[in-house]
């Protein structure tokens, strides 16, 4: 195999010594980056398989829900709606954490019980403003 290897880099240098890589489109241009190109490569090919059929990882489902919940968040004034979406957004992204393996790993069902706990202070929170005013 390295005697083809070899015999395949003397033939493209001998081409690229002639110019004949020169006039080809996109010459001079930065290549583009494949969006998985720090996915293991074991790994790409059903990443690939899943993307083409229209489904992502559920890590960057779990981004575009925080993104969206961000979104929301800089939207609302109401405290108690803001805690809410903070209480979601905190579940998110642990969530999110425990998919990176990263350094906070909880089962996805803690995560829920504890956003739905925020959730409850935040309304017990909204029906205590209300009953002051």
């Amino acid at each position: 195999m390295k005697l083809l290897d070899a015999l395949v880099e003397q033939r493209i240098a001998a081409v690229a010594a002639r110019g004949e890589f020169d006039d080809l489109p996109g010459a001079g241009a930065p290549l583009p980056l494949d969006d998985d190109a720090w996915v293991p490569e074991e790994v790409r090919v059903a990443n690939r398989i899943l993307k083409n059929a229209g489904f992502v990882p559920p890590a960057v489902e779990q981004l575009r829900a925080l993104r969206d919940l961000q979104t929301e968040l800089n939207a609302v004034s109401d405290q108690a709606t803001r805690c809410c979406l903070q209480a979601r957004m905190l579940a998110l992204d642990m969530a999110l954490e425990s998919l990176r393996g990263g350094p906070l790993v909880l089962p996805r069902d803690y995560c829920r019980r504890i956003a739905e706990r925020l959730s409850e202070r935040a309304s017990n929170l909204n029906t205590a403003d209300v009953g002051s005013r």
